[in-house]
């Protein structure tokens, strides 16, 4: 079993890496400090590593390879200098904030095994990367198997997350093995060893083995959506497309909800179109009818933390995705109906859109039109506000709050929209000539003013 380390380098510091791995890195240097030791299935190393400088390796394993090292001891079968006792004419060993003595401006050093110092910077000491190792998650409950056999799925359940398919294998096959010499007999509890181990299987790319633990897992629960889909995916990958098919199916009888099983059936329903032609359904092996009653204690039964989550993330994506759909639909509705000059009905669709998204600028100033054309000028000045805080360089905004304006016969207002219209595009004729017009309105006022005063 490799032995893998936490390694403190201030260049490139490395994590997680086999021993040799580390020690033979192209480019980077092999003097290092070890900080904690941990075997690849996340158990401590026993002995002490506190503080190493590995020039070379050889094999390591039971407890018998050894390190070359300066200042430090062989790997496995050695034990920790007392505190003080110098060795290979290094300093005693110290934790990496107290390794360095301190100076006037705050900096410090700490001794590396070639005697040179690394700087330390002033603003104090670095902190030890050193954190206890995690173990919680073993304690986990795991349906009604005892104790130490729960533990051991729920470290195969760890080493899965975390991409070691091979090691979280080996500790199903444990706890499989286990239940059988405990007398555990407990279908549910059985079935998702096998169906877990069959993950292992298809993650490394062996779909027989996968297949053989689905189908022990359906034997001790004949609708266990995991295994089918697991399964389904594994004759998938064999190109027997004619089971895939009966076994998607067989799940989206159980939930129609599941989208991996969806895409399965259209991706085979094209290859066995391909392979065997018009006929391809009567060529099929019969589908199992799930009964009402598997359906209804499938949706009843209660789902994991993990499932819920993935649900309740599914049903926001689906209620987003309707929203948006409806949204665009009564936009463009909305838009066909401007083109008609059926203004009060385009009104009234872009005023629905708001119940599906609120900040949408184009739905103000597309109202504003509307209300600009029935002469309500002080709704369409509202809107175009509320368009120009959400993008306030909107040109149509501008231009359309300019018009709103001159309907309320504030001039000098409008030609300040205008104005801006110009500064952002010069080129927007209509702009151009609204502003003569309205220049021309707001000399005429004060004339009017000045002549009535």
């Amino acid at each position: 079993m490799s032995v893998f380390i936490f390694i403190l380098s201030r260049r490139d510091p490395l994590r997680g890496v086999p021993l040799h791995s580390a020690l033979n890195s192209p480019g980077t240097s092999h003097t290092r400090h070890v900080i904690q030791g941990v075997y690849s299935n996340g158990t401590p190393y026993p002995h002490p590593l506190s503080r190493w400088s590995c020039c070379g390796f050889e094999s390591l394993g039971g407890g018998r390879g050894r390190t070359h090292c300066r200042g430090g001891a062989a790997m496995g079968n050695a034990q920790q200098n007392p505190p003080g006792r110098r060795r290979g004419g290094s300093g005693p060993e110290q934790t990496a904030a107290s390794a360095g003595g301190g100076t006037g401006n705050g900096s410090g050093s700490k001794e590396v095994a070639n005697g040179k110092a690394e700087r330390i910077p002033a603003g104090g000491p670095e902190e030890s990367l050193c954190q206890p190792v995690d173990k919680s998650y073993l304690d986990a409950p795991a349906g009604g198997l005892p104790p130490h056999l729960a533990r051991i799925k729920n470290e195969g359940n760890h080493l899965f997350k975390h991409g070691q398919f091979a090691d979280a294998l080996d500790k199903y096959t444990e706890a499989i093995d286990g239940c059988a010499q405990a007398g555990v007999s407990n279908p549910e509890d059985l079935c998702v060893l096998y169906s877990n181990r069959a993950a292992c299987y298809l993650k490394d790319g062996n779909s027989a083995d996968c297949i053989e633990d689905c189908t022990k897992a359906l034997q001790l629960q004949p609708y266990h959506l995991k295994a089918l889909l697991r399964r389904a995916t594994a004759h998938e990958s064999l190109e027997r497309y004619r089971k895939a098919y009966v076994d998607y199916k067989t799940v989206l009888q159980l939930d129609p909800g599941v989208q991996v099983a969806h895409d399965g059936v259209h991706r085979i329903t094209r290859m066995l179109i391909e392979q065997d032609g018009p006929e391809w359904r009567s060529k099929l092996p019969e589908i199992p009818a799930v009964s009402l009653s598997a359906q209804r204690e499938h949706r009843e039964k209660p789902a994991s933390v993990q499932e819920a989550r993935a649900r309740a993330a599914r049903a926001l994506r689906e209620e987003a995705r309707r929203q948006e759909c409806r949204f665009g639909a009564l936009k463009r509705e909305g838009d066909e109906l401007v083109k008609k000059n059926r203004f009060e009905d385009a009104l009234d669709k872009y005023s629905e859109c708001f119940a599906f998204k609120a900040d949408e600028c184009a739905v103000y100033t597309n109202r504003a039109i509307c209300l600009l054309k029935l002469s309500r000028f002080q709704e369409a000045k509202q809107d175009c506000d509320s368009a120009l805080r959400l993008d306030p360089a909107n040109k149509k905004a501008f231009y359309r709050r300019a018009l709103a304006h001159k309907g309320l016969k504030d001039y000098l207002s409008a030609s300040g929209d205008l104005e801006e219209v110009l500064r952002l595009d010069p080129n927007v004729g209509e702009a151009e000539q609204e502003l003569l017009d309205v220049t021309a309105l707001l000399r005429q006022t004060l004339v009017d003013d000045a002549a009535h005063s």
